[in-house]
């Protein structure tokens, strides 16, 4: 159906302004209502678009500050592979304070998510240790010393516990106003160990010299397999030191 989806948020709905939005997805500013909000299309199967509206839903309630899916006049939170959220405004953190307070937002999603079910079809980078695929992860498509290193950097996270991650974030998927930190852009959240998401800027979480060598570094290697092969991965395998 595509973006013709769009009327079952209301007669009213309509796209208003292109945004960015990846390969992955076609992300539009929308109107629904009157109000604006956030259109997301891809081709996330519905199981995999649950999990995510679920999850949005559990942290609104938790306080976090999040994209909230705004339902269908019907109630649905998703047809197909159409998403619509509310809009958060807010610009990208510019200072260590900025990001010291993404590094609590961080924190307390890692948090509120602990014992989650994994997202549909995805694996953590713990299990890649011991398997080759899980949704855009496809090892096989790597070269065999790229997957060693990979390995080697995620093998020193086993045995710690697992939680949702956002899985990305970076300064564009971070809306900060004076009064708190909103993330965007949960298309790569799953369930991992969280030291991936604390690799920040200044390390702004405050992990001792190992932790931000074992975070940095597992995190590196896990950008490099879900993006292979684009010119991105191949600099974040770069960072990924030899085994």
């Amino acid at each position: 159906m595509g973006w013709e989806a769009l009327g079952r948020w209301g007669a009213d709905a309509a796209r208003v302004e292109r945004l960015s939005g990846g390969v992955a997805n076609d992300v539009w500013r929308v109107r629904v209502d009157g109000r604006p909000a956030v259109g997301r299309l891809g081709r996330r199967s519905d199981a995999d678009l649950a999990w995510e509206t679920g999850l949005l839903q559990y942290l609104d309630r938790e306080r976090l500050t999040v994209p909230v899916p705004i339902p269908t006049v019907d109630g649905r939170l998703f047809v197909d592979g159409l998403v619509v959220m509310t809009f958060l405004e807010g610009g990208p953190p510019e200072t260590s304070d900025d990001w010291r307070r993404v590094a609590g937002a961080l924190r307390e999603l890692h948090r509120v998510t602990s014992g989650w079910p994994q997202r549909p079809g995805w694996r953590s980078s713990t299990d890649l240790l011991h398997a080759d695929s899980g949704t855009k992860v496809d090892l096989n498509a790597m070269p065999a010393e790229g997957v060693a290193r990979c390995r080697a950097a995620w093998a020193r996270l086993a045995g710690r516990a697992a939680c949702v991650v956002h899985g990305d974030p970076n300064a564009g998927n971070v809306r900060i106003t004076a009064d708190r930190v909103g993330l965007i852009d949960w298309d790569e959240a799953h369930v991992d160990v969280p030291d991936l998401d604390l690799a920040l800027p200044d390390n702004a979480a405050g992990l001792d010299d190992e932790a931000y060598d074992v975070a940095g570094q597992a995190s590196a290697a896990w950008e490099a397999a879900v993006c292979w092969d684009d010119e991105y991965s191949k600099r974040r395998l770069a960072a990924v030191r030899a085994v």
